[in-house]
């Protein structure tokens, strides 16, 4: 055990997070997203049982968002027509805010399926057993300041 660091960071997930150097990307997928082909060329950490604000609340607090892009967290568009509401994405800003000066501002949208095509472009996808619909999101890592 280390002190400082959420219990809900695996070893696993903290090694990835250390890997990771400036503009790499991180998915944090909820219990429907296709992890596991989403992630098939890069690497699939399981966190089943718990949700996603509960890890992007944890992951923040280790890992700095990207400062030289407008949106460092993008959230997978509601389709057109789909009558789905997403109360997560306030939670998220609350999370993001938390962690990041520039709060909600952080936060962009990209359209469903261009949302996994970058997926699949990310050095990790975390599959979790998120219960929320449309509560995928990815993370772009910032540089390491002291």
């Amino acid at each position: 055990m280390l002190k400082g660091i959420p219990k809900i960071l695996s070893p696993e997930l903290l090694m990835v997070l250390c890997e990771m150097g400036h503009s790499d990307r991180i998915v944090i997928g909820d219990g429907n997203f296709p992890a596991e082909s989403m992630g098939k060329n890069g690497i699939v950490i399981r966190c089943d049982g718990h949700g996603v604000p509960e890890l992007l609340d944890a992951i923040l607090q280790v890992f700095p968002l990207d400062t030289y892009v407008e949106h460092p967290v993008s959230l997978m568009e509601v389709m057109p027509g789909d009558p789905v509401e997403t109360p997560i994405w306030d939670e998220y800003e609350k999370v993001v805010a938390a962690h990041d000066e520039r709060g909600g501002a952080a936060i962009g949208h990209i359209e469903r399926f261009k949302f996994y095509e970058e997926a699949q472009k990310c050095y990790a996808v975390i599959a979790t057993g998120e219960t929320a619909l449309y509560a995928n999101i990815i993370l772009q890592k910032g540089v390491v300041v002291d």
